[in-house]
């Protein structure tokens, strides 16, 4: 009972700012999401009345070190990528396989007029291909190539690379991107392939708007490759799907980047994870 009349003051309260600030903006989605956080804290609200303010805070505090890292492993997706060994989201769609912070931080863009180009096709390519106008990836992992080629959609054009040496899968690269009829992309990502020696290519390729996104930045040369050049990097450091240790996918782009637009949303993550 005093959980569920805290929570309905804190509702009124919430509904009467509303009232009396009606250019606050607070959409209904969103205010419903708040409400749920206060279910969460309304739970303990009984400890507290009722219990020594040492005790209470010593469930709470238990409670939240036992409860954040499975919380997170379940609403990311991480406890089910990792049993599938692939990268999902808790209901099993595709993730790509980068920094869980960067994912949140991509999946709130739009890329319906984007075009995207992949160096390492995967899990990235399917949850690219669900947002993009289209994906062109280059794969050197013949076995894993003709898997994936079962599962892309239409808009995805996939080609197998060498994988033999670095100077051969640029050659093979360059060719097809000389037949494309696209000459600049808006994406491009680093997954895979002969990293290093995509880093010239990408710096070519992007447009002036666009990002190219490097996984697991912290080695493969990236930074020494990108040094000199003018584009500036956002990291995002944390765990992947699937991973134990944390890593980290960077951004480089340029001032103009349609990414960092600031008129997008903040997204309430919590929410978006368990709707992924």
């Amino acid at each position: 009972m005093q959980v569920a009349n805290w929570t309905f003051m804190l509702q009124a309260t919430w509904t009467e700012h509303l009232r009396v600030h009606p250019k606050v903006g607070i959409h209904r989605k969103r205010f419903r999401q708040l409400m749920t956080q206060t279910w969460i804290q309304g739970a303990f609200i009984p400890f507290k009345k009722f219990l020594p303010r040492w005790l209470s805070n010593l469930i709470r505090s238990t409670c939240t070190a036992f409860l954040t890292p499975v919380l997170f492993s379940w609403r990311t997706g991480h406890f089910k990528s990792s049993f599938k060994m692939m990268a999902v989201s808790k209901r099993g769609r595709p993730l790509p396989w980068y920094t869980y912070p960067s994912i949140d931080f991509l999946k709130g863009r739009d890329y319906t007029d984007k075009s995207i180009l992949e160096f390492g096709a995967g899990q990235s390519t399917l949850w690219w291909a669900q947002r993009a106008k289209s994906v062109l990836s280059f794969e050197a992992d013949a076995v894993w190539m003709k898997e994936l080629a079962t599962k892309v959609p239409s808009n995805v054009t996939l080609h197998k690379v060498s994988g033999d040496s670095s100077a051969a899968c640029v050659s093979e690269i360059q060719q097809v991107l000389r037949q494309s009829s696209s000459t600049k992309y808006d994406v491009v990502v680093i997954d895979g392939v002969w990293r290093s020696a995509m880093i010239e290519i990408a710096c070519h390729i992007v447009s002036d708007t666009g990002v190219i996104i490097c996984d697991n930045a912290e080695g493969y040369g990236f930074y020494e490759g990108f040094k000199d050049r003018d584009f500036q990097r956002v990291d995002f450091f944390g765990n992947a799907p699937g991973v134990v240790l944390p890593h980290c996918t960077s951004v480089y782009f340029r001032c103009e980047s349609f990414l960092f637009d600031p008129s997008f949303p903040v997204l309430v993550i919590a929410k978006e994870q368990d709707n992924a």
